[in-house]
């Protein structure tokens, strides 16, 4: 299965309306593919599929980056949303970018399902305070992972069914032009799903039209604030796992180069399947060097 490097990468000075230049580097460093992010413009979305360099795998919805007529990134719409017009035009941002990707020849469109208002912010915010401060496995803690998940089990039914038919709607226009919507854990606790929520929403597909996108990191810190064990994810989704996001973690800051962090990558190998598609989501703060060595710390482990 090739490698790909997401654009999230490209987010540098040096890349600006050149994405071609950041193909050929992500090709230098040993990816074998691309992955357009959510950040992308038009323009670079374009280049990145013409460029010749490296073929695109798959693109994270909703790209390109546009600014709605709420004067919000397209990024924040919540397909989850109970106001309707807003679920709409969240299942029409990423319906654009399904159909960028059947022109692209991408197999993938990576989907972020949405979010609940309210729900268990402020638990998350005081739980990172606590793990910084090396406390996450107090009775503190533990008080606000019970209140975090009563408050997310009391927000999270009606947007969970909207987010159902913001999928059933996604799936009905991207399945018959060759395109898997795959469903990615998401970072913090107010979002979805939770494993639990992602196995009910992909019982009626097969993995052909929608399958789980397992994020390294996403479901890294989950575990480490005690909302769910990262093994839990591969325990109740691994037959449903399609695509997966490769990156470290620090602490609770994500998106660091493979081997840049502290996950147990043993884990990961043993969760991912083999065919499952691969994307280093690194982002661009990290230096270039660490890419080259990335591909090779995941060719040593199996990935």
């Amino acid at each position: 299965m090739p490698l790909a490097l997401s654009t999230m990468w490209a987010q540098q000075a040096r890349f600006l309306n050149d994405f071609h230049a950041f193909a050929e580097t992500a090709r230098a460093a040993g990816f074998d593919a691309l992955e357009v992010s959510h950040s992308t413009s038009e323009a670079g979305l374009r280049e990145c599929v013409s460029g010749g360099v490296l073929p695109v795998q798959s693109l994270h919805a909703p790209t390109p980056f546009l600014t709605t007529r709420r004067g919000i990134a397209n990024s924040a719409l919540n397909l989850a949303a109970l106001d309707a017009d807003e679920r709409a035009e969240a299942v029409a941002a990423t319906l654009q970018t399904v159909a960028f990707a059947a022109d692209a020849g991408a197999r993938f469109v990576v989907v972020h399902l949405g979010h609940m208002a309210g729900g268990p912010r402020t638990q998350e915010r005081q739980l990172r305070t606590l793990f910084t401060g090396g406390q996450i496995d107090g009775d503190e803690a533990a008080r606000l992972q019970a209140q975090a998940q009563a408050a997310r089990a009391e927000a999270v039914p009606a947007h969970l069914d909207a987010a159902r038919r913001s999928l059933a709607e996604l799936v009905a226009v991207a399945g018959p032009r060759g395109v898997a919507i795959g469903l990615e854990n998401r970072l913090h606790f107010h979002e979805m799903p939770a494993p639990e929520e992602m196995v009910t929403l992909l019982a009626d597909y097969p993995s052909s039209e929608a399958g789980y996108w397992h994020d390294v990191g996403h479901a890294e810190v989950w575990s480490r604030l005690g909302f769910a064990p990262h093994v839990r994810w591969f325990e109740l989704l691994r037959s449903r796992l399609i695509g997966c996001h490769l990156h470290d973690v620090r602490g609770i800051t994500d998106h660091r180069a493979p081997g840049n962090g502290t996950v147990d990558w043993e884990l990961i190998r043993a969760g991912i399947p083999p065919e499952a598609a691969r994307t280093c989501e690194i982002d661009q703060h990290e230096p270039e060097p660490l890419l080259a060595q990335a591909v090779q710390f995941l060719k040593e482990r199996g990935l």
